[in-house]
């Protein structure tokens, strides 16, 4: 799986619509083609993933790097994901009433169940079996 890193990367994703979103977070999805070449902003196939923690949703740094961290590891493996160019946006704070240290372990679990439940929504479903069909 391959990170964004430009800012035209993030822009073009950006331009989508989420596909997926959770309380805190939003998930957009770029579908890449499948052309031969490829994309001048995206030259490898297959998945692309991209963070977005801004500081006005999460003051302290080490707030935005356990946020940034869960999200690259709860990611679906490459092959679970389309061949699309992906970012994951944080779209509100946690409140600091409830989660007062800057990286407590609450936090990084609050964190880890809402990015599960994001990249659950996000990802395709597999079809159901025919009713009366035995497996």
């Amino acid at each position: 799986m391959q990170r964004l890193r430009s800012r035209q990367q993030f822009q073009a994703v950006l331009a989508n619509a989420p596909v997926a979103k959770t309380p805190h977070f939003a998930l957009h999805r770029l579908a890449l083609g499948n052309a031969e070449g490829g994309s001048p902003l995206f030259p490898e196939p297959g998945p692309w993933l991209g963070v977005l923690v801004p500081k006005r949703w999460a003051r302290r740094a080490v707030t935005r790097n356990a946020i940034r961290r869960q999200i690259y590891a709860t990611a679906p493996a490459a092959s679970a994901l389309p061949a699309a160019a992906h970012v994951v946006r944080l779209r509100l704070g946690f409140d600091k009433a409830r989660f007062v240290s800057a990286s407590s372990p609450a936090l990084k679990r609050a964190v880890r169940e809402e990015l599960l439940q994001l990249w659950a929504r996000a990802l395709p479903r597999p079809a159901p079996a025919a009713p009366g069909h035995v497996a």
